[in-house]
Parts: C-alpha cells; sequence; structure tokens
C-alpha cells in the first residue's frame, strides 16, 4: 500500500502528533511524508518526500498574528503550482493534518482525501465555539477541504471525533513536582513575558522562539524551543502557561499539571480551544494587561487540577481509518 501522510507545519503540534502517527502508518505500507509551512521547531524523524512553502501565519509579539509578516512570506503563485504538481494517482490513501497544498491538490484531481486532525472536529457543529459567528469558520471549511474526517478534540463532541492523541514519550514519562511552571507561549515577546512572571514568587522556565542561547533573569529561566527539554520541564513542573492550542494543553492535563491558557488574540480556533477547556475547568485569560500578575498570582495560589480521561487509542484509530478509506485492493487481509 502506498499512503501520503500530508502535515501542517506552522506551530508544533501538528509534528509532534504526526511522530506518533507515522510509526502506525508504516504497519501498513510505503509512506511518504509531505510537510508544508513554516514556524515549527520540531521535526520528524523520517525523511520527508515532499517539502512545501505552503500557507502559514506568524506569531507575532504581543499576543496576536504578525499580519504584515505573514503577509510578507505568503507565495500564492508557488502555491498554486504546487497544488497543480503534486502527483496523486498512485497512492492508496491520502492522510491530512490541515495541509492546504495536498488538500486543494486532492480537490482538483478529484483524489478522495481523510483529515486526521484536530481542526477537522470543527466539521461538526456540536464543537464549542464562542456565539458570535467569526469570519474564520471558512478556514475551517476551506483550508484544507477533505472527502471524510476523523478529528480530535478534549471530548467527545461528535461520533467521528477522538480524545487527544498523546504521546507515548509523555504517556511513559516519570513525573515529579519541582515547583517550577512552564511557559510556552510564542505569540509575547520575552520582555512582555518577564514583566509579569518576575512579580511573582514562583519559578519560571519560557521557552522562546527567540532565544537562541539560554539565560535567567532572577526566579526566570528562559530556553530555546527544544522538544526534549520542553518535554522534561512540563513532566516536573506544577503546572503550564501557554496559548490557545491543543497538544500542548492536552498532554499537560494528561500529566496532572495545571493548566492556564492564553488564546492568541486575532486566532479563532485558539479561541474555540480556550472556550473548550474552559468547560473542562481550563482557567482562562484573554489578554496580558496591567491585571495580569493578578491573574497569575492566583492561579498559583489555586491546587485545583482538572482530571481528564484520555485513552490509548491511537493505533485503533489508525487501523480503523486504513481499512475505512484505503482503496480495498490495497489491504493486505
Amino acid at each position: 500500500m502506498k499512503i501520503l501522510f500530508a502535515i501542517q507545519g506552522t506551530g508544533n503540534g501538528h509534528i509532534s502528533r504526526a511522530r506518533e502517527i507515522v510509526p502506525l502508518l508504516q504497519q501498513y505500507g510505503e509512506v511518504d511524508l509531505l510537510v508544508s509551512g513554516t514556524e515549527a521547531e520540531v521535526s520528524l524523524s523520517q525523511p520527508l518526500k515532499y517539502r512545501f512553502h505552503g500557507f502559514s501565519f506568524v506569531f507575532g509579539k504581543n499576543g496576536g498574528v504578525d499580519n504584515w509578516a505573514t503577509y510578507k512570506i505568503m507565495n500564492l503563485r508557488q502555491l498554486w503550482r504546487d497544488m497543480h504538481s503534486l502527483p496523486l494517482n498512485h497512492y492508496d490513501l491520502i492522510i491530512n493534518d490541515f495541509e492546504p497544498v495536498s488538500a486543494w491538490a486532492c480537490r482538483l484531481q478529484k483524489v478522495p482525501s481523510v483529515s486526521l486532525s484536530h481542526q477537522c472536529s470543527f466539521v461538526s457543529a456540536k464543537t464549542p465555539r464562542p456565539a458570535k459567528w467569526n469570519y474564520a469558520e471558512w478556514l475551517f471549511k476551506y483550508y484544507s477541504p477533505t472527502t471524510y474526517h476523523v478529528g480530535f478534540h478534549f471530548e467527545r463532541y461528535d461520533d467521528f471525533i477522538n480524545t487527544p492523541v498523546i504521546r507515548s514519550g509523555i504517556r511513559e514519562m516519570e513525573t515529579a513536582n519541582l515547583g517550577h511552571y512552564t511557559v510556552y507561549l510564542p505569540a509575547y515577546d520575552d520582555k512582555i513575558l518577564l514583566k509579569h512572571l518576575s512579580q511573582t514568587e514562583a519559578r519560571w522556565q519560557i521557552f522562546s522562539k527567540r532565544q537562541k542561547t539560554p539565560y535567567q533573569s532572577g526566579n526566570v529561566e528562559i530556553f530555546p524551543v527544544n522538544n526534549e527539554a520542553f518535554n522534561k520541564s512540563l513532566a516536573n513542573c506544577e503546572g503550564l502557561l501557554t496559548g490557545g492550542g491543543f497538544e500542548g494543553p492536552a498532554e499537560a492535563l494528561f500529566l496532572k499539571k495545571k493548566v492556564l491558557m492564553i488564546p492568541m488574540r486575532g486566532q479563532y480556533e485558539q479561541q474555540c480551544n480556550a472556550l473548550s477547556a474552559s468547560k473542562l475547568g481550563v482557567p482562562v485569560v484573554h489578554e496580558i494587561n496591567e491585571k495580569f500578575t493578578g491573574h497569575l498570582n492566583n492561579w498559583i495560589q489555586d491546587d485545583k487540577k482538572v482530571t481528564v480521561d484520555f485513552p490509548n487509542e491511537t493505533a485503533k484509530i489508525v487501523d480503523d481509518l486504513v481499512k475505512r478509506y484505503a482503496k480495498p485492493q490495497s489491504i493486505i487481509p
């Protein structure tokens, strides 16, 4: 069987989940990997067949998207060429994790594909989102359109939605509480975070997209983003201060860590994720302002932790997907 697995390369969550899924897919046949997009600090262990520029947004420094930087890196002409040049007919199964080049190539070439992603959970009207409609809903529908959907979210909001993929390395990790708090807020400049974190008595470990070498300022340590170092910090922390992503908060909740979420301003998916997390009991702050230090201190003093049930079903999900959506003649009994 020939499988194409196309992965979004903006942010770290898609790549991190793929690191768990790729070895499972390889049990069914030859897997070609495609990545498009920017802004990811982690990478796959396996070589890529295709690497495209794609269509990505750039994190800002004050809690939102840097629209100008995003515009500057756009290359719609190249995106158009990539969509039309990608060969797809020799694949028995095409799986897509919110990746636009292959999704639109499939649509143009009339080849079926299946989403295996968090974002496709928003195909369901049952998935929580803010009451006020947002124009960004079209992104869920048209950014990476596929024929079929297998989704992930914090809860099983619909029959095609599963609980999060928790990587084996996280599931098997020994945890402790060494008293520090782990921070991953790529949409905020380190100086903004330092201003507020330094006003608390807690110890903080920031993982920064902008820092190349580690340093310490008072009660705050700043590190470059590194998958192994971040996992170690998370395993031994009291809690995680993070944005409105999905995989990071899910892994922290699985490890029984406190979580405080600050969804990116103007990033609708993160607003939706934060709403879903808040329904579980996760506190959410929508901006870093003059009240933020108070919110931090309240969170630090609150010992309440959210209990979740994220069973290890990834192998079964992959098996069901392959047997249901691959070309029938390609499946070996």
